[in-house]
């Protein structure tokens, strides 16, 4: 459907995007995924017309939207986008008929057909019986309604996102991804989402690309991205895990964590006794009491646990110094001294000790 392909942009000799090409697909949510900096923003922007990429092409449907070999840049206006902003971008000195109504009057749309469509649309974000409503009345949620109606009147074949639940207070954000993705469905939009927030992209995408310096690290679903990550940044910054350091053992299945042995999820090939980085996600890990399992295991003492609502993260040291954090459910956790047994899964979908060499 959308063809990004070897977008280049700078600003003041600064490259924020670097040869980047991606493939949108129509009826999906493709979330761009990244830091500050990243360059997911000016991406969006550049799909939205609002920026021209200083190299590169994008092509809708097959027909150019941007091909700077061919200086060919079609206007914002031409493209059938709508685009919710951080902000809203609400007008506050206009009711939230006229805020919706407004691109259909710039599209010269005729008075009649303006009022069908934005009551149409009204009702189907939620705000049935608000069209006279002043916006400076309305609340955080119900702004991001008027903005998303405001996209969706002109009927637009790809709709944009940036950072659009990111004023809004936890129970809200959860409230309106359900709503944005049923109306999704409902719709059958292609969407765009920007965003930092590791949770809204889990919740929404039916695909995640995560960028760094402008780069495209990895392309895949939530759980592909979290538990088959393809680089070491990719593995850092989805989820959350701790690095521990070991020791390679003979096969390269294996390593040597303080004093015990651990199976590693993928094989290494690298010289028996190399240093590696072993990565652990806190939900591959169980602490039970010391002693449950005789013989060659990894032992850790409690350092501290903070309450996270339906769980415990517990924090232990190992034998040899090296700290771990690791789920615990509210009716086992260990009090601070405790020392316990450290358990890996073996589900490799848990992102059991998930590897790389240390440089």
């Amino acid at each position: 459907m959308l063809e990004i392909r070897h977008i280049v942009k700078s600003f003041e000799g600064n490259r924020v995007l670097d040869d980047l090409s991606l493939d949108i697909r129509q009826g999906e949510i493709f979330t761009l995924l990244g830091a500050s900096g990243c360059g997911k923003t000016t991406l969006l922007r550049i799909l939205a017309g609002l920026e021209s990429p200083d190299e590169g092409g994008l092509y809708f449907h097959g027909q150019p939207w941007v091909d700077t070999a061919a200086g060919t840049f079609l206007v914002p206006q031409k493209r059938g986008v709508g685009l919710v902003f951080q902000s809203y971008a609400v007008w506050p000195h206009l009711s939230v008929f006229d805020n919706v109504a407004y691109p259909l009057r710039n599209q010269k749309v005729p008075k009649a057909q303006i009022r069908e469509r934005v009551l149409g649309i009204l009702e189907t974000v939620g705000l049935g019986g608000y069209d006279q409503r002043a916006t400076h009345q309305l609340s955080g949620g119900q702004q991001q309604r008027v903005a998303m109606a405001r996209a969706l009147v002109g009927d637009p074949a790809l709709l944009l996102l940036d950072e659009p639940f990111s004023n809004l207070d936890i129970g809200l954000r959860k409230q309106l991804r359900h709503e944005l993705k049923d109306l999704q469905k409902r719709l059958g939009l292609t969407v765009v989402l920007v965003t930092h927030d590791q949770d809204d992209a889990f919740a929404l995408s039916d695909r995640i690309a995560v960028l760094r310096a402008g780069r495209v690290e990895q392309i895949g679903s939530a759980e592909q991205i979290h538990d088959q990550p393809a680089t070491s940044f990719v593995q850092q910054f989805v989820g959350r895990g701790t690095q521990l350091q070991g020791r390679l053992l003979d096969g390269g299945n294996r390593a040597r964590l303080a004093n015990a042995v651990v199976d590693l999820a993928q094989p290494l090939v690298q010289a028996v006794d190399s240093p590696v980085t072993l990565w652990v996600r806190p939900d591959a890990v169980a602490l039970k009491p010391a002693g449950s399992r005789p013989g060659d295991e990894v032992r850790a003492q409690v350092t501290h646990s903070i309450f996270a609502g339906d769980r415990y993260e517990t924090h232990v040291q190992l034998e040899d110094g090296q700290q771990l954090m690791a789920y615990q459910p509210r009716n086992h956790c260990s009090a601070p001294g405790t020392w316990v047994d450290v358990f890996f899964s073996s589900n490799p979908h848990a992102s059991l000790l998930a590897t790389q060499v240390s440089s």
